[in-house]
């Protein structure tokens, strides 16, 4: 079986032993200029079941081996086979330029999002415009519309896609066509904060280690990628502080969000008795555990971080009255707009999120409540029409009067 193609051909062939596996052939001058044939196995019909799964295999290799070729114009390139190109050479676990958690969510994004999309496309026809419209259709499997904030990651990985491709000479300079592509980031609504009473209701609903795990995310605003990588050696008891020294998504350890994410955060001595009843009573107490070590791993690894908030945290803040929707970043928005409503430093409160400027914080964790908004108000009011009430007095009480009688 054999499938002939421009830029060389797969086929199956047979083994005395073991499963058949498919290869890649191809044409190409060696060092004397002469003209040979190359094959490659690309691997067993175990790993590729179609001839499809096997051509798809090859996409990137394909244009590793026509670099030189493809920088011609008359040379196609499919958005099909930039990707995997992109993937095998950045996103790959040899490459250093992102964080596992970050390469994990960009092949996401591509895998869902990018490919059914655009694979079949040359890169030179993609045009702005289709671009644009293709981003406001997006919905998620539920049919609800797609959120702006993820709508822009796909349009700025896509950006950084054929960034790749000017980098390799497949496009020419200036001819990347997502550089025009409007795409808001705007929020479509408020995230939710907890009151203090809110929080209270919660945490009387917990128990265990579900218990400490809200109460210490919602005194520090760690992250949860942060929060279910911390270990016991990470815990000063005596200083009363976290180190953060690492992150975990999808079950990959790797480095915090930015450099400012590795400061170390205060830890409240109420919070650091009721962290230290926990390493009391759980049987993963060792300086190398996972301190939200989940025993259907033996404590191998912590908890699943959406697992807990579907399975306990939600069905907890629901038994508590709380309607609002509560996700792991509604701690981390509480935390700094609580902070805010005291009338915390804003430096102060920049550096307890670490966050690389106030900005973030002020315009993107922080909301004003709205006893402090009325406060403000009527401190103002006062100021303008200060005579006025003086006058208005008397009438007004006098109105009352009336009312009254």
């Amino acid at each position: 079986m054999r499938e002939y193609c421009q830029r060389g051909c797969i086929r199956r062939t047979h083994r005395k032993s073991g499963p058949d596996c498919w290869e890649f052939l191809w044409r190409e001058n060696d060092e004397t200029g002469k003209r040979m044939r190359r094959t490659l196995v690309i691997g067993t019909v175990v790993e590729f079941p179609t001839e499809d799964s096997a051509r798809a295999a090859v996409n990137g290799l394909r244009i590793h081996i026509n670099q030189n070729r493809v920088r011609r114009r008359e040379q196609t390139i499919d958005v099909a086979d930039l990707v995997d190109h992109y993937v095998q050479t950045e996103l790959s676990d040899n490459a250093d330029w992102y964080s596992p958690a970050t390469r994990l969510i960009y092949q996401q994004f591509l895998k869902r999002w990018v490919r059914p999309k655009w694979a079949d496309v040359n890169i030179c026809d993609v045009r702005t415009i289709a671009v644009e419209q293709w981003l406001r259709q997006l919905r998620r499997a539920d049919d609800i519309p797609l959120a702006n904030a993820t709508k822009a990651k796909i349009r700025n990985l896509m950006s950084v896609l054929f960034n790749h491709a000017i980098r390799y000479e497949w496009l020419e300079q200036g001819r990347n066509p997502i550089t025009l592509v409007r795409q808001s980031a705007k929020r479509m609504r408020i995230p939710d904060v907890l009151e203090p009473c809110e929080i209270q209701s919660l945490l009387a609903q917990l128990r265990s280690c579900f218990r400490w795990m809200v109460l210490l995310d919602v005194t520090t605003g760690l992250r949860r990628s942060e929060l279910f990588a911390l270990k016991w050696s990470d815990v000063d008891f005596s200083g009363l502080r976290l180190e953060i020294r690492r992150s975990i998504y999808m079950g990959y350890v790797g480095n915090c969000k930015t450099e400012a994410s590795h400061n170390s955060v205060p830890l409240d001595e109420r919070v650091a008795a009721d962290l230290w009843l926990w390493r009391e009573a759980t049987p993963y107490r060792q300086a190398d555990d996972w301190i939200f070590a989940s025993p259907h791993s033996q404590g191998k690894h912590p908890f699943w971080p959406d697992a807990v908030l579907q399975k306990v945290i939600r069905p907890a803040a629901l038994r508590a009255g709380i309607s609002k929707r509560i996700g792991w970043h509604t701690f981390r928005h509480t935390f700094s707009t609580l902070l805010i409503a005291n009338g915390e430093n804003v430096k102060v409160v920049q550096e307890l999120m670490r966050h690389a400027s106030s900005r973030c914080t002020l315009e993107v964790y922080s909301q004003a409540q709205i006893k402090a908004k009325r406060q403000a108000q009527q401190r103002l009011v006062r100021m303008i029409l200060a005579d006025e009430a003086d006058k208005l007095a008397p009438a007004i009480q006098g109105h009352s009067q009336v009312d009254m009688e």
